[in-house]
């Protein structure tokens, strides 16, 4: 059979795909199938067959074209649902393929006969069937000029630079991106643009591979061909540059030669502005030279045809239609919306590739029209990239190295910089300061500040010698931003200028240099911000101006409410709001109202900031006081934070967070952004509240060990050519809790991925100069004993006032505990120590038992539980017990104590001065001796407490289950930690199984 090479292929890959659990269940089903009446194939061939094997006895006991069949059906017994889609659609595809070429055989067969018997004229009665002309190849020459044109269209772009207007060459600007070929979930729906980004935290976090545009289509992992790209990105990440740049280097014969002849570009822009019916051809020839081209000729080979859909998000309507809707004909006319969704559905040219590009916010309605597509994401900037973009802006060695120098010193504009659309406004305002021979560091930390300079510069340079022209230019130009967010509108017809009195002329005479009002089409009447943060400044900026009488007369537009945008905001956080409600923050710095009134000669209403602050006052009440935060309630309270920061108003930021009881963020990424928009609010508590962020990454995360490390690097292997950089210190976070501001009584940071370098950054005199601070938990992180050290540090120093510290499974061993047994000799404040799943050993409790008899200690809970305690260093605490009157609960629990250890704890115990209430020694080796032991010990100390189990009666099990609710506090976030871990790589290796077990875990949780 001509197929059985190919269908052979075709088993081994859907066997690879199985896990080997999954495996073993296949061969075990297959064993007893008797498919159609055929018989099983035996057990004994198939015990110790591996896949290969496998699909050999298949394709011998059933035959090729059979065997195929048996395994869908296996599949689908199993459940296997992906595996039988897959499966079911790559067997057609090989079988058609086999037809085809059986057809085409026969076809030339006919032929030769015919021009057998036809004689000498058949040559050129076969030379039209062929559509090919031997005298003129008119499909080379015309994909040479279809080249050529592209080349023209795309090798320049306008210069964005605020007096220049002129066009640069797109080789020479473009900066390479960081690529991720992957596809996760995301977890929030959002255009955030002031943003390190989130995934680019987790591919340094994660050793992620990187990728670049020309493997974008080559196979994957299970060596099937991608058809379908999903290009996604956040706002002003550079989706539309990289198009372009796909198309030039394409045309310029840099990109995918062997792999497409043509390649056509589709801008979802534009297909919102058609209205009459076209056809598949239709959309081609708009790329052609002139609007012509040799569309049959083209479409003859779909496989080697590209179509690069642009901005599928940008799209005003959804396309959700019906299959009996869409069209197969690539010449028959249909409303646009129905070629689109054809083309994107495989019912038109099917063969054909796909190459869209996307925000996250259109990811989910994307989906749903695309069969098996892979996913990429532009990540923006590396520093390195960053610094090449310097270059290619200035032009000049010494003055792009003085800007970027400037810039990497001020880690919030340096993280800015990673988004090339706020990379390129950065480059503008410094090029322009530099210029004028101004301060640099005029230059703000935020991205309100940075749009505010460059709108301010533009107009001051554009109406030096009418104030009013320009108050009103601005005013109507705000107007029409703000009516775009509420209807959710970015494209702009004359008829919308008009509607805001606003003279095209005059807009061009303001924004023809800079583009910041620019022509979006080739139809004139159509016009859109030069992007759509702009936008979302503008209409900010529309809130916060006073409208005065000269200017009311000269535009149609009407002041809008606050109050109103923050009503249609309020539900549904995250969405095509959040960027305008961070701005209108922003803009109610008084310095920034101050600069406006100055330099735009405007006013700036007040009413604003009370309205913003109630809002603000209202929804932190309302996320405070939620017993349980969902992950979008999480988020919400994060974006709040955002808004605070970017105000830079520390009074108002006082008065906001005085409504928050306490900070609770849960297995959250953050980003640099996050941590300093939390450290500027943290810095601003000023009530003794408490933090609380348990597993959350900070910064980029810290190097993993152990199996999780080598599952990850199995999934995601390493590129060579990237530096492993992650280093986690939680650097800006620390900067807010060392603020003399910050009155925060407890801070929780459990199972946050912080290193040894944490508690040096976090600085030792944090401990005692905020003496508010009552709580410290480090739990489940990785300090180490240098970690330790500088903790020490600030325990010894006399004003500290820390009570309790928690550092459970910190990688502590027993080289820290003569520093820790130094500081307890001091300290005079801390009353709770937890040491609990360290490997502190005999001779480390030893030590720290010296310090603990000091008449200075007050420490009166002290925890080492899984320790490696044994015997050895009960001589050590029972001389504790005798001489320490403070000490009242010592868990010893989970350790490797016996009888002779308990008997010497006992003595210690029994002595006069001691004051112990609770002594806890579950898990240790009790035994019948050491029972009664006990025993005696009760009744001579009646009000002490002691949990020990020898053998887990009733009674017993009932002490343990109420021991573990007791510290469940303690425990609960690293366990959560640890199941959300395992459920990932679960989800990662086979859905199915980690459904399973997340149900079973739900159902668990909902009977205890």
């Amino acid at each position: 059979m001509k197929n059985r090479s190919s269908i052979s292929d075709l088993l081994v890959r859907a066997l690879d795909n199985l896990s080997q659990e999954d495996f073993k269940r296949f061969k075990d089903k297959l064993s007893h199938s008797d498919f159609k009446g055929n018989g099983n194939i035996p057990q004994g061939q198939l015990e110790n067959a591996d896949r290969i094997d496998t699909k050999n006895l298949l394709m011998k006991f059933y035959g090729a074209e059979a065997a195929v069949d048996v395994t869908i059906d296996i599949f689908t017994q199993l459940n296997f649902r992906y595996a039988v889609e897959k499966l079911r659609e790559d067997g057609e595809k090989v079988l058609s393929q086999e037809k085809e070429k059986t057809v085409e055989v026969e076809e030339e067969t006919r032929r030769k006969d015919r021009r057998r018997d036809l004689g000498p004229c058949a040559e050129i009665h076969h030379t039209k069937e062929q559509g090919v002309d031997n005298l003129s190849p008119k499909g080379s020459d015309y994909q040479k000029e279809y080249r050529e044109h592209i080349q023209g269209e795309y090798q320049k772009i306008e210069d964005r630079n605020a007096r220049m207007g002129e066009h640069v060459n797109l080789d020479q600007r473009y900066t390479e991106l960081l690529i991720i070929k992957e596809y996760r979930q995301r977890e929030e729906k959002e255009h955030e643009i002031i943003t390190r980004g989130r995934k680019h935290t987790e591919l340094m976090a994660h050793q992620t591979s990187l990728a670049k545009i020309n493997v974008l289509f080559d196979p994957g992992r299970n060596q099937q061909i991608t058809k379908t790209v999903v290009l996604q990105g956040a706002a002003g990440i550079g989706k539309t540059m990289t198009a372009r740049k796909i198309m030039l280097d394409w045309a310029a014969g840099k990109l995918y030669q062997k792999k497409f002849d043509y390649v056509f570009y589709i801008n979802c822009r534009k297909i919102n502005l058609v209205t009459v019916e076209q056809s598949m051809a239709d959309l081609v020839l708009d790329n052609c030279p002139n609007g012509k081209g040799p569309i049959k000729e083209i479409f003859e080979k779909p496989e080697k045809l590209l179509f690069l859909i642009d901005g599928f998000d940008e799209l005003n309507s959804g396309l959700d239609m019906e299959e009996d809707s869409l069209w197969s004909d690539p010449f028959e006319k249909k409303p646009v919306k129905i070629i689109l969704c054809s083309l994107l559905r495989k019912k038109v040219l099917q063969k054909s590739f796909l190459l869209i590009t996307t925000r996250p916010t259109a990811l989910e309605k994307l989906k749903q029209n695309l069969k098996f597509p892979c996913y990429a994401e532009i990540m923006g900037f590396s520093g390195e990239e960053r610094k090449e973009y310097f270059h290619k802006f200035f032009g000049d060695e010494k003055k792009a190295t003085q800007a970027f120098n400037f810039v990497k010193e001020n880690e919030m504009l340096f993280t800015m910089c990673f988004v090339p659309i706020v990379c390129w406004i950065i480059c503008t305002v410094m090029k322009q300061q530099m210029e004028k021979r101004e301060d640099l560091s005029q230059t703000s930390k935020t991205t309100t500040s940075v749009y505010l300079l460059f709108l301010s510069t533009l107009l001051t340079d554009h109406f030096a010698d009418s104030i009013q022209q320009s108050k009103t230019t601005l005013w109507k130009l705000c107007s029409l931003a703000a009516d775009g967010i509420l209807e959710r509108k970015i494209l702009f017809e004359e008829d919308d200028l008009k509607k805001h009195n606003l003279s095209l002329p005059k807009i061009h005479s303001l924004f023809l240099n800079t583009n910041v009002f620019q022509k979006d089409t080739e139809r004139e009447s159509v016009y859109s911000f030069i992007h759509l943060t702009f936008q979302e400044f503008f209409a900010a900026l529309f809130y916060v101006l006073e409208e005065d009488e000269e200017t009311m007369k000269k535009s149609l537009s009407s002041k809008k409410e606050v109050n109103s945008l923050l009503k249609i905001y309020g539900p549904s956080k995250n969405n095509y709001l959040m960027l305008t409600v961070r701005f209108l923050f922003g803009l109610l710095n008084k310095e920034r109202l101050n600069d406006m009134e100055k330099k735009l000669h405007c006013k700036t209403s007040s009413a604003v900031k009370l309205d913003l602050l109630k809002w603000f006052e209202a929804e932190a009440k309302k996320i405070s006081s939620l017993p349980y935060k969902d992950y979008e309630e999480l988020h919400d309270q994060l974006e709040l934070f955002h808004c605070l920061y970017e105000s830079q108003e520390e009074e108002f930021a006082k008065s906001a967070m005085d409504n928050f009881q306490d900070i609770r963020l849960e297995h959250i990424k953050l980003t640099t952004m996050d941590e300093i928009s939390l450290s500027f609010c943290v810095k601003n508590c000023c009530s003794k509240q408490s933090l609380y962020l348990c597993n959350c990454t900070l910064g980029i995360g810290e190097r993993e060990e152990g199996w999780i490390a080598k599952l990850r690097k199995w999934l995601f292997p390493l590129n060579p050519e990237i530096k492993d950089l992650r280093t986690s210190t939680a650097y800006s976070l620390c900067q807010g809790l060392k603020d003399p501001n910050c009155k925060l009584k407890t801070i929780s940071l459990s199972s946050c991925k912080l290193s040894s370098a944490f508690p040096e950054h976090l600085s030792p005199k944090t401990l005692f100069t905020n003496e508010s601070l009552e709580e410290l938990d480090l739990s489940a992180n990785k300090l180490g004993d240098s970690g330790l050290k500088h903790l020490c540090e600030g325990l010894k120093h006399p004003h500290c006032n820390l009570q309790i510290l928690l550092l459970w499974q910190c990688h502590l061993t027993t080289a820290c505990c003569e520093d820790l047994a130094a500081a307890l000799s001091t300290n005079q404040s801390l009353t709770e120590l937890e040491l609990s799943g360290n490997k502190l050993g005999d001779s480390g409790i030893k030590l720290l038992c010296e310090g603990l008899k000091h008449a200075r200690c007050k420490l009166q809970k002290l925890v080492v539980w899984d320790c490696q305690l044994t015997d050895a260093c009960c001589g050590a605490l029972s001389s504790l017990l005798s001489t320490n009157q403070s000490l009242r609960e010592l868990n010893l629990s989970g350790n490797k104590l016996s009888y002779s250890g308990v008997k010497l704890l006992s003595e210690g115990v029994k002595h006069p001065n001691c004051q112990l209430q609770k002594l806890d020694l579950s898990e240790n080796h009790i035994d019948e001796r050491t029972t009664k032991e006990l025993d005696v010990l009760q009744k001579i100390k009646p009000g002490l407490s002691i949990v020990h189990y020898a053998a887990l009666s009733p009674g017993a099990k009932q002490s343990w289950i109420s021991l573990l609710l007791s510290q469940r506090s303690t425990y609960t976030c690293r366990v959560l930690s640890w199941i959300a871990e395992f459920l990932w790589y679960i989800f990662v290796m086979h859905w199915e199984i980690g459904l399973v077990l997340l149900l079973s875990m739900a159902t668990l949780l909902i009977n205890i």
